[in-house]
């Protein structure tokens, strides 16, 4: 069984077979022009996954909706745009990688200028699956196409391209998000996809074109059974992530029962992939030893991003009290520690080693997230800023050469349906975290309440005398002692229950930092990938 394995992993990691797929194909247009079309796309993909959050108590009150249900908002989009990410790769052998690329910006687009029209949340949930839909398959189509467009020695550059999109498009996002709902209304930040659909739907019809082995259109029939389990899976799976903390995850009867289906489903998708003979997903290409390490780190990656993303507004807000657009300023540097990376990353890459530049990505990633962890409720704006634009810049060293590593002994055949599964794994990390994170933030706040708490007795010294010092100060402002007496517990009471929330915000902030830093031996595992120029 072993020997079996092992022959597979070699085969897998075997170079190209000559003959196997054209030795070099080069496109008509300029590789830098194909970039700019897929990356128009994928960016306003990227940036409406974010910038509707901040608007959600604008949606809800607009629409008449509560605030639970204005979070199908945002669930609604994710789950469709999960399932299809690894769907793109059959669909695209089916119909070709430019038709199905137009074909996602026009109903991303039209969905849209549906979300702007709303006139109740059914018909916005609606057209956000559809938006989802639609924007699912822009991720891995416009990684696929950057890394055939581009020769192999620019590889690294390519993906510094792509990174900035995927990256900075969601630090960004809710500041954009905020300024716009403040500024005009929540709709906007839906119709002003409009001109940049066109935009990239013009600059696609010029420049992207389909390899020669695609074009041979892909006959064979779908995998139904295989795509409507993908669905359930992945579903539930979010469905349980988005609702877990709200129904006390498994004191929720209707949360363990969607729990258990949505293993049983997965079990079942895996077992009928690897005996399908077109399966919708190939999951045997994790039995490349790269793609495999790669999945897993870059699943790591996306739960300490998405988490550290989440996290940090909600402190700014809630303890801080900075109002919304304050706090997406706060956190900005991060999109331009970002963009600065990607620029110096894609420029080492063809002189340094992939894996040791994935490393120091690591290891500034956890160090400046553990800054993060020694937050406290007097700092200045400068002890977020300094933090957050490290954490940005880390983003270049960990993203070009994670993906570069990942994808470097791929067939060209495999880099579209490998696209799909790394940016499924991303996501899907990025979900884990945020609701992992928001669980431990109540659950820790909770333990340190109850540890403050345990040491304010009467008997202690301490805490009475602050009492009557709080008491005897509202007594000569007016109040009578009795309410002066209880106002000042109240007081102190809330002082315990910030300092509580502070220590769980530290303990979730230190965690992610431990996670970041466990990547740094995980990067050795990758084999070199050859560099080419």
């Amino acid at each position: 069984m072993h020997g079996a394995f092992d022959e597979a992993v070699r085969v897998s990691d075997a170079p190209p077979i000559p003959g196997a797929e054209p030795a070099h194909w080069t496109p008509s247009a300029n590789p830098w022009a194909i970039a700019a079309a897929v990356m128009t796309a994928t960016f306003m993909v990227v940036l409406d996954s974010s910038v509707a959050n901040v608007a959600l108590p604008h949606i809800a009150g607009n629409l008449s909706a509560s605030t639970d249900e204005a979070t199908w908002v945002l669930t609604s989009y994710l789950v469709s745009n999960a399932i299809m990410l690894p769907a793109t790769s059959w669909i695209t052998r089916r119909i070709g990688r430019k038709r199905l690329l137009m074909l996602s910006i026009m109903l991303f687009t039209g969905a849209s200028m549906l979300c702007g029209m709303a006139i109740n949340m059914p018909m916005l949930i609606m057209a956000r699956i559809l938006q989802g839909v639609g924007g699912g398959g822009m991720q891995p189509l416009a990684q696929s196409i950057l890394l055939e467009s581009f020769p192999p020695s620019q590889h690294a550059k390519a993906m510094a391209v792509y990174g900035m999109g995927i990256v900075v498009a969601p630090v960004i996002g809710p500041t954009l998000g905020g300024w716009i709902t403040d500024s005009y209304s929540w709709r906007w930040i839906f119709y002003i996809n409009l001109p940049v659909g066109i935009l990239a739907l013009f600059l696609a019809s010029i420049f992207v074109e389909d390899p020669p082995y695609l074009k041979a259109a892909f006959k064979g029939s779908i995998d139904s059974l295989g795509f409507g389990l993908m669905a359930v899976w992945l579903g539930t799976l979010q469905l349980v992530l988005d609702k877990g903390q709200e129904a006390d995850w498994f004191g929720a009867d209707w949360i363990r029962w969607t729990a258990v289906v949505s293993v049983v489903a997965l079990v079942a998708f895996v077992a009928r992939e690897l005996k399908c003979n077109e399966p919708i997903v190939q999951l045997r290409i994790l039995l490349n030893r790269n793609f495999a390490v790669g999945a897993l780190i870059t699943g790591l990656y996306g739960f300490v991003l998405y988490s550290s993303t989440a996290l940090l507004p909600l402190f700014l807000q809630t303890l801080l009290g900075y109002p919304a657009l304050d706090s997406g300023l706060a956190v900005s540097p991060r999109g331009i520690g970002s963009m600065v990376s990607m620029v110096v990353a894609g420029a080492l890459a063809e002189h340094m080693d992939a894996r040791l530049m994935l490393m120091v990505g690591f290891l500034i990633l956890g160090v400046s997230t553990l800054m993060l962890g020694n937050v406290n409720l007097g700092i200045a704006m400068t002890s977020v800023v300094v933090p957050n634009l490290l954490n940005g810049f880390a983003g270049g060293f960990i993203f070009v050469p994670l993906t570069t590593l990942t994808m470097g002994k791929l067939r060209k055949r495999e880099i579209g349906n490998a696209a799909g599964i790394y940016n499924l794994v991303r996501n899907i990390g990025g979900s884990v975290g945020i609701a992992s994170a928001t669980t431990l933030l109540v659950r820790r706040s909770q333990v340190h309440q109850n540890y403050l708490a345990a040491h304010l007795t009467a008997t202690d010294t301490a805490s009475a005398g602050m009492a009557q010092g709080l008491a005897a100060k509202l007594s000569l402002a007016g109040a009578d002692s009795y309410t002066a007496h209880h106002k000042a517990l109240g007081a102190i009471y809330e002082m315990v229950q910030q300092q509580a929330s502070l220590l769980s915000y530290i303990d979730n902030f230190r965690l992610l930092a431990v996670l970041a830093f466990l990547c740094l031996p995980l990067a050795a595992l990758f084999r070199r990938a050859p560099r080419h120029g």
